[in-house]
């Protein structure tokens, strides 16, 4: 486990990331591979008398073409599922304009908030279920019906049928594309997997600079029927290449399959509780920015009529930096301390720029957008590398499921309370709100370091 409890913890797990096969090609990876098999420790017959056995997790290939072509599939993966839900703002916004004309922001906001809601909270079910079976069927089902989603929302004119197609089965279906691909990356790498699960989360937010732009150019050419359509053709492309390349490592322990499907347990572990309640606070200031950001501009604001595309797909393209670079330094000095300089950047933007500026200056607002799409893209990308931190990677999809169920709550009523406060009280109310929010989660995300260190204050640590 890549834990750091202890002084010596962490010189071991220093060590270990020097030492990490990041540059070996496929032929190394097996010779070493082959070494670990003739070590003292890994000598021994199994209990059926088989050959010499080593454990998946000693030694992960950290590279090879076999290991990319699984962060290609879990970017393809990414691209229509988490893309859709960062994007859905814009959606939101046309609801209001046409469809849905007659009901309220609040009322909306219900849609997307159902939508991401489930997509993160059913991953209780779906973590532990790729832990048992792998990722083939569970990427296949999922994948099929996200399709089949996408073009009856396209058919769909009421504001329940938008509930039902896009709020539930979009939510269903989209909880296993998203839990599938991350869990997958970690069966692939360790020392380089805040760069590796970085890269696959650069999926999520290319989908969401791409699908504004897509639809920005559909709507009035195409109408929103083929608009939706052509979304999911493109989907469908992404799919099936995603399953071609998805692949499995790690074998199911006994455990594994011995263990409850639900298991609240392992919020005994204080450095997971803390976690998840930090990872909450990213949620509703994340999905209730994206969410009500082009809502902001249109409803509050003097701006253009298009400033809610272009500010979606700002903050996406930057995001897409956010999830490389930090996750490409947390490799080298640790997943929990690039992460929490990542909380108090976005912080400090928010307060510097969006709560003074944001309903005053458009370019101001577009600085927000680039600078809060950066921080936050790092969120995405370095949560689930501190997942890892904290569990083997066999047991990934257990506590990835497990933290977004608690964690996914506050996307119910993120939107909504955004849409109230936005109408009611006004935007700086709103900023200020996500912005008391952030400060408590970094407050938890501090102490949830804290506890990994066994209760220490270091400043310099892998961890």
């Amino acid at each position: 486990m890549e834990e750091a409890k202890t002084p010596k913890a962490l010189e071991t797990a220093s060590s270990s990331v020097v030492e990490s096969p990041s540059r070996e090609n496929d032929k190394q990876y097996a010779l070493r591979a082959e070494t670990k098999l003739q070590s003292p420790q890994n000598t021994g017959q199994d209990q059926r008398g088989g050959g010499p056995t080593v454990d998946p997790e000693d030694v992960f290939p950290e590279g090879g073409p076999r290991a990319w072509l699984v962060v290609v599939s879990a970017f393809l993966m990414l691209f229509p599922s988490f893309g859709f839900m960062v994007a859905i703002g814009v959606l939101q916004d046309y609801w209001m304009q046409h469809q849905l004309s007659n009901y309220t922001s609040r009322d909306i906001g219900w849609i997307p908030s159902l939508f991401v809601y489930l997509s993160l909270a059913l991953g209780i079910w779906v973590g532990p279920l790729f832990d048992r079976y792998g990722p083939r069927w569970i990427g296949l089902i999922g994948s099929t019906g996200y399709v089949a989603m996408m073009f009856l929302l396209a058919e769909c004119t009421k504001y329940w049928q938008i509930l039902l197609c896009c709020g539930v089965l979009g939510g269903v279906t989209g909880a296993s594309a998203t839990t599938t691909s991350l869990a997958v990356v970690a069966h692939w790498f360790k020392a380089r997997r805040g760069l590796a699960q970085g890269i696959a989360m650069i999926g999520s937010s290319f989908g969401g600079l791409t699908i504004p732009l897509i639809l920005r150019s559909t709507f009035p050419r195409y109408g929103y029927r083929w608009s939706i359509r052509i979304l999911g053709f493109i989907f469908l492309l992404c799919f099936i290449i995603a399953n071609l390349f998805m692949k499995g490592r790690i074998p199911p322990s006994t455990a594994s399959k011995k263990r409850s499907i639900i298991s609240f347990e392992i919020f005994g572990d204080l450095r997971f509780s803390l976690l998840t309640m930090s990872v909450f606070g990213f949620e509703l200031v994340l999905f209730g920015s994206l969410g009500i950001l082009p809502t902001y501009a249109t409803l509050s604001t003097n701006y253009p009529p298009d400033t809610g595309f272009y500010l979606i797909a700002v903050l996406s393209g930057l995001s897409c930096l956010g999830r490389l670079l930090p996750g490409y330094l947390s490799d080298r000095i640790g997943r929990f301390n690039t992460l929490l300089i990542m909380i108090i950047f976005t912080l400090v933007a928010m307060l510097i720029i969006w709560l003074p500026f944001g309903t005053r200056s458009l370019s101001a607002l577009y600085a927000l957008a680039a600078l809060f799409g950066f921080g936050t893209g790092s969120w995405m990308a370095l949560t689930p590398a501190c997942i890892g931190q904290l569990c083997r990677a066999e047991e990934f999809g257990r506590y990835y499921g497990t933290l977004y169920f608690i964690a996914s709550l506050a996307n119910v009523v993120g939107v909504p309370i955004s849409g109230e406060l936005v109408e009611v009280v006004g935007p700086q109310v709103l900023v200020g709100f996500y912005c008391v929010i952030l400060s408590l989660s970094l407050v938890s995300f501090i102490l949830s370091r804290w506890a990994c260190l066994d209760r220490r204050w270091v400043l310099m640590t892998k961890v």
